[in-house]
C-alpha cells in the first residue's frame, strides 16, 4: 500500500516509524515531514487541502493519515472523501470536539460526561464581571485551536483577569480567542486516555501521562508537552475502567447522537480529582508527546489498525501491547514556549544505546548534511524498560549524550505524581 502522512512533528515521525514496520506498506510519503520522517520514506512540500489531493493522485495513495489537528479542523478528511481517497482521521464536524472547546464542553454537559463547571463568553467585559463574582481558582481557555497554548491556569482574580485580556482583548491566540471559556480549576494528577475508534467500536490504548509545564515540578507556562510516560502506575484499574466507559466510549456515543460520527484517534485529557475523573479537554488525534511513548508499546500492525478504522471493522483487530514502561523526554530550544533562536547544530545522535528512539520535530537538515534546530520542541528521546525507573534511567542516560546550544529539558519525566516538585 502507498500511504501519505500529513504533518511535520515528532508525532508524525513516530507514526512514520511505526508504519514503516508494516509488511503491507509499499511506499510512505510525508507532507511536509522532517529529517526524521525522511529516514522512513519520502518527504514532499506541504500545502493546503488541494495540494494534498494532488499529491494523492501523483503518488497513487491508498490511504492518507492526518497527524495534526489543523488540517482535520480544516476539513481535509471531508475533501479526500469527495475524491474517493481513504483517510484516517475525523471529519471537520467530528474534529470540532477539539477545534471548539465550547462545543466539547456543551457536548459533555448535555451527555453527562464529567467535566468542570464552566461559562461561555464572547464579550470580554461580561467575562471579567463573571470572574470577579467567583470565589475559586479559574482556568481561562481560548475556544479555538492554539497549538496547545490557549489554556491559562490561574491562582488569583488578578491572574484570571489578565488571562482574559490576553485571550479576548490582546488576541495573543488570534481568532481562537474570539470566544472564551471560564471554568473552575480542577486539582489532581492528569492522564491521557487515547483510543482508536471507527465510530462503533472503541479500542483503548494504554494510559499515558503528559508533562505540559515547561519546568520541573509542573512549574511555569504550559507548552505543547515536555515529555510523557506510560503506563501511570498511580491510576487504579477501577478508575481506568470508569474513564473508558464514562468518558471515551460515552463521547463516541454522544458524537454519534449529535450526527457527527467519530473515526480516528480520540484523546480525552483527564484529571483525577477528589470526586473522580473529569475531562479537561478532548483532542481529535494522537497526543504529542504521548504518541512517542504509546506507539513503541504497540506490537500490532499500525497500518492494519488504521485500515480497520477507515473500513469500520475495528472489532476484528486483535491488539497486542508491550508490558514494558516507556518514557519520552522532550529536548527544547532555550526560550520555548516563548521566543527562541534556531539553526544550532545537534550532536550525539550517533552515540545512543540500542533500542533508544529519537523522534524529530523542530529540526532541519542543512545542505552539508548537518542536522540543526528549527523549532521550539526539537527532539523526543524515548526509551523502554521492564520498570518505569529503568525506562527513565535509560532515557536520561541517552539525553545526556545529545547536545545543541540552549538545549533545555525537564528532569522529572516519569516520576510519580506525588514526588513532583
Amino acid at each position: 500500500m502507498n500511504v501519505l502522512l500529513i504533518g511535520s512533528g515528532a508525532r508524525e515521525h513516530v507514526i512514520a516509524w511505526k508504519l514503516r514496520q508494516s509488511p503491507r506498506l509499499d511506499s510512505l510519503v510525508t507532507m511536509p515531514g522532517n529529517p526524521g520522517t525522511a529516514e522512513c520514506g519520502t518527504n514532499i512540500a506541504g500545502g493546503d487541502n488541494e495540494a494534498v489531493v494532488r499529491a494523492c493522485r501523483v503518488h497513487k495513495i491508498d490511504l492518507a493519515v492526518v497527524g495534526s489537528e489543523e488540517p482535520l479542523a480544516a476539513g481535509l478528511v471531508d475533501r479526500l472523501a469527495v475524491e474517493g481517497i481513504a483517510a484516517f482521521g475525523p471529519t471537520a464536524a467530528a474534529a470540532a470536539i477539539e477545534s471548539s472547546k465550547i462545543f466539547a464542553k456543551e457536548l459533555m454537559a448535555q451527555h453527562g460526561i464529567p467535566t468542570a463547571p464552566f461559562a461561555v463568553f464572547d464579550d470580554a467585559a461580561a467575562a471579567a464581571d463573571y470572574v470577579k463574582a467567583q470565589s475559586r481558582p479559574l482556568v481561562i481557555k481560548a475556544d479555538g485551536l492554539a497549538k496547545g497554548k490557549g489554556v491559562i491556569v490561574t491562582e488569583t482574580e488578578e491572574e484570571a483577569l489578565a488571562a482574559l485580556k490576553t485571550v479576548m482583548v490582546e488576541r495573543q491566540f488570534g481568532e481562537a480567542g474570539v470566544r472564551a471559556l471560564v471554568e473552575q480549576r480542577l486539582f489532581g494528577p492528569e492522564t491521557s486516555a487515547q483510543a482508536f475508534t471507527d465510530g462503533r467500536t472503541v479500542a483503548h490504548m494504554p494510559f499515558s501521562c503528559d508533562h505540559k509545564p515547561i519546568f520541573d515540578g509542573n512549574r511555569g507556562p504550559n507548552t505543547g508537552g515536555m515529555g510523557a510516560y506510560s503506563p501511570p502506575a498511580w491510576l487504579p484499574d477501577e478508575t481506568q475502567e470508569a474513564i473508558r466507559a464514562g468518558v471515551t466510549e460515552a463521547a463516541v456515543l454522544a458524537m454519534q447522537a449529535e450526527g457527527r460520527p467519530y473515526q480516528g484517534v480520540l484523546y480525552p485529557g483527564i484529571m483525577q480529582t477528589g470526586t473522580g475523573p473529569h475531562v479537561i479537554e478532548f483532542n481529535c488525534r494522537f497526543g504529542d508527546p504521548e504518541a512517542q511513548v504509546l506507539l513503541p508499546r504497540l506490537e500490532s500492525d499500525l497500518l492494519e489498525v488504521m485500515l480497520a478504522v477507515v473500513e469500520q471493522r475495528l472489532a476484528d483487530i486483535e491488539f497486542r501491547w508491550s508490558d514494558d514502561a516507556c518514557v519520552g523526554v522532550v529536548l527544547a530550544s532555550s526560550g520555548y514556549p516563548g521566543g527562541y533562536e534556531t539553526g544550532y547544530p545537534i550532536t550525539g545522535l550517533a552515540d545512543l544505546d540500542d533500542g533508544v528512539q529519537v523522534f524529530q520535530a523542530g529540526t532541519r537538515r542543512q545542505e552539508d548534511g548537518t542536522l540543526v534546530t528549527a523549532g521550539g520542541r526539537v527532539l523526543t528521546v524515548t526509551a523502554s524498560g521492564a520498570t518505569m525507573q529503568k525506562a527513565r534511567e535509560k532515557a536520561y542516560r541517552n539525553v545526556e549524550r545529545i547536545s545543541f546550544e540552549g538545549m533545555h529539558y525537564r528532569r522529572d519525566i516519569g516520576v510519580a505524581e506525588g514526588a513532583l516538585g
